[in-house]
């Protein structure tokens, strides 16, 4: 691959990837219009890389290119929402059933500094870093069970941005992390229908607050 290659390809990836955490992360609001030639500026980037980002983007459902009108940021779609939760609630139900039987040394250090860290979030009231660390433990528990790939592709389900709008509205975070700790507690004691039933509720507490956030942030769903 020449240079010209590699950095092309490292501009895209760049550009793709800090469109992607602004939209996730909310900083690009559900229905906001965004131009290539504006974020090429921004970036000091051309706009191919960038172009090429938002088809990515809009191959995710994170943009939506509306031919002789522009680009907008893609509004949270509830139906598509529940079939990520869907499918996360069903994977992730098995994975805390695995994780009973090979959860390691390693994997525990990592989740117990993982919830002193939420802690620590918590009382900062940091919730960027608080759904950051939130991520990190379900990832832990992946990871811990040989299922990293599953992990990775479980992140296109375009499930976060309610999760982290749900964080941002000071939801009871110290409620999120007592069921973490629960969680932990019921595979480190190999009680594997508990923790199952434990991680179906955990999952299904943002259906519960979509209403709610739906009837403030109106104007980012449809």
């Amino acid at each position: 691959m020449s240079t010209e290659q590699k950095i092309k390809g490292s501009t895209r990836s760049y550009s793709y990837n800090l469109l992607r955490e602004r939209i996730l992360h909310l900083q690009l609001e559900p229905g906001t219009k965004i131009s290539e030639k504006e974020i090429a500026d921004e970036l000091n980037v051309s706009r191919t890389p960038v172009r090429e980002a938002f088809m990515k983007l809009a191959e995710e459902e994170l943009l939506d290119i509306i031919p002789q009108s522009g680009t907008v940021v893609s509004r949270i779609n509830l139906t598509h929402v529940e079939e990520g939760r869907f499918i996360r609630e069903k994977l992730e139900k098995e994975i805390v059933a695995l994780a009973c039987d090979q959860f390691d040394e390693e994997s525990r250090f990592r989740i117990e500094a993982n919830i002193a860290m939420q802690e620590l979030c918590t009382a900062q009231k940091h919730y960027y870093r608080l759904f950051e660390l939130d991520e990190e433990f379900h990832q832990i528990l992946f990871h811990a069970t040989g299922k990293a790939r599953t992990w990775k592709l479980m992140q296109q389900l375009n499930f976060n941005r309610l999760r982290l709008l749900r964080l941002s509205r000071d939801s009871d975070w110290d409620n999120i992390i007592l069921t973490h700790k629960e969680i932990y507690w019921l595979i480190i004691h190999k009680k594997r229908e508990q923790a199952m039933k434990v991680m179906e509720k955990h999952l299904s507490q943002v259906v519960v607050e979509q209403d709610l956030l739906k009837e403030e942030y109106p104007h980012y769903f449809i």
